[in-house]
């Protein structure tokens, strides 16, 4: 999947920092930062950023709910407030935050509320939680300029402070390299990559 950056103005780069910006309090340049992310299942959201240049790993889990330490089943279920969401590491000096949002942004379809895709329920609905006062400035400008660009009817994603992040079970972890067939079949029936192009081309 090649990236645009159509959102990553000079004023996103500003907001979020530069790529490989040194950090005030240590002088020092940080070599992993996180990013946390909903975009539907996890699995597919997880194999998506993992291409991109610069991002370390994604690790599947839940968050923005009320139950702790959720199972995939009571999520599943609906009750717990959660939704499928990805913890993002990656290298602030090989790709920036404002990156990532765009990235993201052309891995789902931001015009549904509570679903993406095939899947249904608010436990899929799509989102980005900010850790800091500069990613959540970067993440509204990045929403305010997809809806001035005219390219989608309307936006659905929540934008809200990060909350605990828990880890996925083990056996969803990296799902789409050791279930390969199963992953492809799901991810071509559910429609996911037919919608993508539909709404943001094949480019």
């Amino acid at each position: 999947m090649r990236t645009r950056l159509f959102l990553a103005t000079p004023l996103l780069l500003v907001i979020a920092g530069r790529t490989g910006a040194a950090d005030p309090g240590t002088g020092k340049t940080p070599e992993t930062k996180t990013a946390i992310f909903a975009g539907g299942c996890f699995w597919c959201s997880e194999a998506d950023f993992e291409k991109l240049p610069g991002v370390i790993a994604a690790e599947s889990g839940y968050t923005a709910g009320r139950t702790v330490n959720p199972t995939y089943e009571q999520v599943s279920a609906g009750g717990t407030g959660h939704t499928e969401a990805i913890r993002v590491s990656y290298d602030p000096r090989k790709v920036s935050y404002p990156q990532l949002l765009d990235h993201f942004w052309r891995s789902i379809d931001p015009t549904v509320k509570n679903r993406q895709f095939c899947d249904i329920g608010t436990q899929y609905r799509s989102g980005i939680y900010w850790q800091n006062e500069g990613e959540r400035q970067a993440a509204e400008a990045s929403r305010d300029a997809l809806r001035a660009s005219g390219k989608v009817a309307r936006i659905e994603t929540e934008i809200i402070a990060a909350s605990t992040f828990y880890p996925a079970e083990e056996y969803h972890q990296d799902y789409y390299k050791k279930n390969s067939v199963r992953y492809a079949y799901y991810r071509l029936s559910c429609g996911r990559d037919a919608r993508l192009k539909q709404i943001w081309g094949g480019g």
